[in-house]
């Protein structure tokens, strides 16, 4: 199948021109001016943009967690996250403790195999590397799987000592593989937690007030340590606060090889989220939890200044109705996660390009490029440019839509709510093209289960 894309103004990491693109055998074919060829498709994108396929990093559809599983799969979240202009993600396989790593990866293929809208890969959440297992991190790499997540976090479920983290990390810096680390001290935050029940201090706000930022930033400021002496790059997921930002600076100051990754949820939401009335608060339990608002701007200074390199959305939905619901006693049985796959490229844009703190060639960067070239997937995804893959989005700059649960336009994720409601934003995905084919069209989808496909993910490119 051939497309004709006429009339747009490509947008990269670095380049800004105007041309027309010629795509056929799932990849961009030709860039070239007034092209005059034959396709199966024309589009005319006059008065649009024409950015890479967005890049989400960072995901968990299917997963277990808190007694329950998060809302989407691969089927509905990997199709909402195309309606976003979204078409690769990450998602997270995990390690069970006491198994094989591949064991675990073998059951994440088994529930996203036949079943993406787009293409995607996996990191694997590394949780005992003990003895001959060490042996597994090597293999995982001949499989397309170069980057592990560690938690500092969640004692006794997820949670790994310094030992261990030192241990896999030296490893990882001697392949030249990816650690990617969950930073909060969990053991000191489930004493708080504790202190806090024990008082009677149990509404889903204490989630947040239990989870300070100094014990995000102490985990940041830990591992770095940790990676520097073990000789390993490191990746800071989900950083939310002006604390933990501070460390990740101050790494890169240093020469060291420190990158980090904030969210939407951490650039739009903040504390007071947690005060609407009655359990409303709990579609914001997530880990770590939404920060005093002033944390923003530093947050977006991260990203335009490049201490943070990318936007992800860590999309861990959970419904209201029957899922959050688990915590209605104590904040401490809430499902920690939120939805948001859908809605980053908009939020980004409104809040970064609209709103003038970036460019739109760092928009593309933090959005797209950056997780492409520190994920082992440039350039084949992250950029436009002849063999690449034609993953391509077609967005209207100029339409405006409010985020809703109820508008069909911007929630197409297996959730009763959006975290974002009420917000407008202007610019929107308006085409999106998966490999070559158009798979959504004039806000319908028009592509089909399975089109997208496993990605073997290289090592780090930065």
């Amino acid at each position: 199948m051939s497309v004709l894309i006429k009339n747009a103004r490509i947008i990269t990491a670095v380049d800004d021109y105007r041309a027309d693109v010629y795509i056929e055998d799932e990849q961009v074919s030709v860039i070239g001016n007034d092209l005059q060829m034959e396709a199966d498709t024309i589009i005319d994108a006059q008065g649009k943009y024409l950015f890479p396929g967005g890049i989400d990093p960072h995901t968990h559809f299917d997963m277990p967690f808190g007694g329950t599983v998060s809302a989407d799969n691969f089927e509905t979240g990997t199709r909402a996250a195309a309606f976003g202009g979204t078409t690769t993600i990450i998602d997270f396989a995990i390690q069970t403790m006491g198994k094989s790593a591949l064991e675990g990866l073998d059951t994440w293929h088994a529930k996203a195999e036949g079943n993406t809208a787009i293409d995607y890969g996996f990191h694997m959440i590394i949780t005992d590397m003990t003895g001959n297992r060490m042996n597994e991190l090597g293999m995982l790499v001949d499989r397309g799987i170069t980057s592990y997540k560690l938690f500092t976090a969640y004692p006794g479920v997820l949670y790994m000592d310094d030992g261990m983290i030192y241990n896999t990390m030296q490893k990882a810096g001697e392949m030249g593989a990816l650690i990617c680390v969950h930073a909060e001290n969990g053991i000191v935050i489930d004493e708080i937690v504790k202190k806090a029940v024990r008082d009677g201090k149990t509404a889903p706000k204490w989630h947040a007030l239990t989870r300070p930022t100094r014990m995000e930033a102490e985990a940041v400021h830990r591992t770095i340590s940790i990676a520097e002496v073990a000789g390993s790059p490191l990746y800071i997921v989900h950083l939310s606060s002006s604390d933990a930002l501070e460390q990740v600076a101050r790494a890169r100051d240093r020469g060291l090889p420190v990158y980090a990754e904030t969210c939407p949820q951490y650039l739009f939401l903040d504390l007071n989220n947690y005060e609407h009335d009655g359990f409303e608060g709990a579609k914001y339990v997530m880990s770590p939890p939404l920060r005093e608002k002033w944390n923003q701007e530093e947050l977006w200074k991260g990203l335009k200044t490049g201490d943070i390199q990318a936007v992800s959305t860590d999309h861990c939905p959970f419904r209201m109705s029957d899922q959050k619901i688990l915590g209605k006693d104590v904040f401490t049985k809430i499902p920690n996660g939120a939805p948001g796959v859908e809605n980053r490229m908009s939020l980004i844009f409104q809040g970064g390009v609209v709103e003038s703190r970036i460019s739109l060639n760092r928009f593309v960067e933090i959005t797209s490029t950056s997780a492409a070239k520190l994920f082992g997937l440039f350039p084949k995804k992250g950029t436009i440019a002849v063999g690449s893959d034609a993953d391509l989005v077609i967005f209207d700059p100029n339409r405006k839509e409010t985020i809703s649960v109820n508008n069909p336009c911007t929630h197409h994720m297996n959730v009763d709510y959006n975290s974002y409601e009420g917000i407008q934003v202007k610019g929107f995905s308006e085409t999106v093209i998966s490999r070559g084919k158009v798979i959504i069209q004039d806000g319908e989808y028009v592509g089909k289960k399975g089109d997208g496909r496993f990605i073997k993910r290289g090592l780090l490119s930065k």
